[in-house]
């Protein structure tokens, strides 16, 4: 299958899915009480996304591409009939890689690798980059919020308003991340690369949804209203992924993978990510009273067990998920 088309079908695959996923909040009833719970767990959905999974899956693309690759087994890998050949090449793979992270010293070292592709930043170390591409995500998503949101305001419908629309440009500034770091990987020759791309951006994509359209839910707003926001953030990451792909050059594409460009992406969407669940929606869920419905038991702050229960349900789901996706 041709790269152009491969990315089309996993563009439109990405869509769907994301779109029916958070579309599940609307097609039930929820009592307040019940509602609160499931805004709640689709908090703990988002930012269990962000620790579990797009920042491991950045830190990974960030060291696939300073590690060396046994490029004779790329398709190999995948067959399910080759599990013994498989298993001595990954051994062999990870015994050069821990050679190669011991002697820094040489020139064939790792360190060296990921500066030569740096060639304006000599000597930059990887962590750094990583740390770096993540505080741009968080401050890129501040400065949106106090320059154009209003800042971030818990009194009144256009508080609620304000929140929301953060919330969800956070949201669709993360797909698009998403979409350019996809677009990326399939203008590299590595079908591989992509498909790990295109697994962790589901991974999350998906539970993402969930939780953005609960937390709207929580907000009051419209239903109709909640399917728009909802399908632009379906649309976020196709359109970027696109875009990308058909608007890099070939020594723009170039260019973009000796940078990174796909982890460097996927870890600054990461920073928007932590920026949306932790000034946002946590903060929103705890400054309410926890039995809104029970005049008798109110507490400002604090979560009752079984929400706190709920919470770290959905923080470990995008954990559990990740142990069935393996590189």
């Amino acid at each position: 299958m041709e790269p152009a088309t491969r990315l089309f079908w996993l563009s439109f695959s990405m869509l769907i899915g994301c779109y029916i996923f958070g579309s599940i909040p609307l097609t039930l009833s929820f009592t307040e009480r019940n509602m609160r719970s499931v805004s709640i767990g689709g908090a703990g959905l988002i930012v269990g996304t962000a620790l579990s999974v797009i920042i491991p899956e950045g830190v990974h693309a960030m060291y696939d591409s300073v590690l060396p690759h046994n490029h004779g087994h790329g398709h190999e890998s995948h067959a399910h009939g080759h599990a013994h050949t498989h298993q001595k090449r990954s051994l062999q793979q990870t015994n050069e890689q821990k050679q190669l992270i011991i002697d820094n010293n040489s020139p064939s070292g790792a360190w060296e690798n990921f500066n030569s592709r740096l060639p304006g930043l000599p000597e930059v170390e990887l962590h750094s980059m990583i740390g770096i591409s993540l505080s741009l995500g968080f401050i890129f998503m501040l400065l949106v919020d106090q320059l154009f949101g209003g800042g971030h305001s818990h009194g009144g419908s256009d508080g609620g308003n304000r929140k929301s629309a953060t919330a969800t440009l956070g949201l669709l500034v993360h797909a698009a991340a998403d979409g350019i770091a996809l677009g990326a990987a399939a203008s590299t020759t590595r079908s591989d690369i992509e498909m790990i791309v295109f697994f962790a951006i589901m991974l999350h994509k998906a539970p993402a949804a969930f939780g953005l359209s609960s937390f709207l839910l929580h907000e009051n707003m419209e239903r109709n209203r909640i399917r728009k926001h909802l399908l632009a953030f379906s649309l976020a990451a196709p359109i970027f992924s696109m875009l990308t792909y058909y608007g890099l050059s070939a020594s723009g594409k170039q260019t973009f993978t000796s940078y990174n460009g796909t982890g460097l992406a996927m870890l600054f969407s990461a920073g928007t990510f932590l920026y949306v669940a932790t000034v946002h929606i946590l903060p929103e869920l705890l400054s309410q009273p926890s039995n809104s419905l029970d005049n008798s038991s109110q507490t400002h702050g604090k979560l009752t067990r079984k929400e706190l229960c709920y919470l770290v349900i959905g923080i470990f789901t995008p954990v559990i998920l990740g142990l069935y996706h393996k590189h």
